[in-house]
């Protein structure tokens, strides 16, 4: 795994992070944390069981690179503060672009209605203890990492290699993006927190054509990656190992047949596909579907859930990962939680209000897209540990069936679990050999059952390359997934024979 030049020690750290986030949200709107000690005081008025503040500025910017030339260089700022109230299981939430003291102070009043109980009005509320917190990537400003020329630069260098390396590359289309995020959370338990958190990706897709008996095709390949560092992270090597893996991609494509169809072993490859067990189990893991018993893992607590072998983790303390976060977006620190053990569920992933409803602890798992929308139990970096079988071996031991090495897109009911993934680059094979690739393959099942039927578990876990994005209830956040190569029995293929 690459990683950029390590952070300071842990408090040093910590508390620069802090007295960033104040100098960026804080100082500039006249506001102290005796101005956040009010207006949590104005929302415990009334008698609430949890409020915070989450103030937070966020610089984007985006290249992209298409026929040939950079058309397109984008650039924005965005920043505000979101207001929040919990009253048992009811939330009153309330944002603003203006981070001023009345607009907090409307805001507060504004939230704190959702309890008609009147609190000790005399109790003032001193925001002094700092988060506990990580150090897992510097506290950098990515855009300012490479200048304008030089971004430009590498997307045109991107499309050389691309049309360089084989003349069926007809089309090459590749994208910059770059953030700096700086939050700052206040919490009614005086509970202070803030993080720097930097974000990159280079995106390549290619198209690739060729005339095959009489007709042309045409297909397309993609890659890229990123992560929590400066724009450093995408040297020569890299950038021409991107090309490679999206050319070769799209050309393995073009001599690919029409997937079978049917119920048959699947062994999924390792890394990206590790999306599925995002989606189709992951989810089912989040504290707020398992509250409701809306999940197909309610009330399954020290109950075997999968085969034996499987564990399942959501590790948001992974050193520079896309999915990783020093606090999450409640001020906890985020963690190593094992959510599968050896088959047997150990633990849902927790944001504050669901964990003290379920009578737990938070697990560093509340996120929210922006100071515009309220947190809730999310994963991180989501992934399966590696077994004992060599990768090889796990696709020889395939009598007739399918070698799902990369996925596209998919169809996932979040609650059951019932998925439809596409694999975006899939082969046949029989007599454990590869014969060819195949186009047109759907992977259909349910995320619960499929976990069950896991055969065989190579030791090769990986992540993915820095890709991820997570959608819940209109909200996205950047994740990371990943796993070892499994061998799925009785997987229902759909295909176009």
């Amino acid at each position: 795994m690459r990683h950029s030049k390590r952070p300071a020690p842990l408090q040093m750290a910590t508390e620069q992070r802090i007295a960033i986030a104040k100098k960026i949200l804080l100082t500039p709107f006249g506001l102290t944390q005796s101005h956040l000690s009010r207006v949590l005081s104005e929302i415990r008025a009334h008698k609430v069981d949890d409020a915070d503040l989450y103030f937070q500025t966020t610089r984007s910017e985006g290249w992209s690179l298409e026929e040939g030339i950079v058309k397109t260089g984008t650039f924005s700022i965005d920043q505000g503060v979101g207001v929040r109230a919990v009253s048992g299981e009811k939330t009153a939430f309330a944002y603003s672009d203006d981070i001023s003291m009345p607009s907090l102070l409307d805001a507060a009043r504004t939230v704190r209605s959702i309890s008609t109980v009147a609190g000790n009005k005399s109790a003032k509320i001193a925001i002094k203890n700092i988060a506990k917190s990580r150090s897992l990537y510097a506290e950098l400003d990515p855009i300012a990492s490479l200048d304008s020329a030089n971004k430009v630069k590498l997307l045109e260098k991107v499309e050389q290699l691309a049309r360089a390396k084989d003349p069926r590359v007809k089309q090459v289309m590749a994208s910059l993006a770059s953030e700096h995020d700086v939050v700052l959370v206040a919490r009614a338990n005086g509970v202070l927190a803030a993080d720097v958190r930097p974000l990159v990706r280079l995106s390549v897709m290619v198209i690739v054509e060729q005339t095959i008996k009489g007709e042309l095709r045409r297909e397309t390949g993609s890659a890229g990656g990123g992560g929590r560092f400066g724009m450093d992270y995408f040297d020569d090597a890299l950038i021409a190992d991107y090309v490679n893996q999206a050319v070769n991609s799209a050309l393995t494509n073009l001599e690919s047949r029409p997937a079978p169809a049917g119920v048959m072993t699947v062994v999924l490859g390792a890394g990206w596909p590790g999306i599925l067990l995002h989606e189709a189990i992951g989810h089912g893991l989040e504290g707020d579907f398992n509250r409701k018993g809306s999940s197909a893992f309610s009330g399954k607590i020290g109950k075997r859930v999968a085969a034996k072998g499987v564990t399942v983790l959501d590790d948001g303390t992974l050193p520079d990962r896309r999915g990783s976060l020093n606090v999450d977006d409640e001020g906890n620190p985020t963690q190593r939680n094992v959510l599968i053990e050896d088959g047997i569920l150990k633990g849902y992933i927790q944001d504050s209000m669901n964990a003290r409803l379920m009578g737990v602890k938070p697990t560093g798992n509340g996120r929210r897209e922006s100071y515009a929308h309220t947190p809730m139990p999310r994963m991180t970096n989501t992934y399966m540990l590696g077994g004992d079988k060599e990768p090889a071996e796990v696709i020889a031991s395939i009598k007739k069936g399918l070698y799902a090495s990369n996925f596209g897109g998919g169809q996932v009911d979040i609650t059951s679990g019932k998925f439809v993934f596409s694999a975006s680059e899939a082969y046949w094979v029989e007599n454990g050999k590869i014969q060819y690739p195949v186009k047109g393959a759907t992977l259909i099942g349910s995320g619960p059952e499929c976990l069950k039927q896991v055969s065989m578990i190579g030791n090769d876990v990986k992540l993915d390359s820095g890709v991820g994005t997570c959608g819940k209830e209109g909200q996205s956040v950047p994740v990371g997934v990943g796993q070892p190569t499994l061998r799925i029995d009785g997987l229902t293929v759909g295909g176009t024979v």
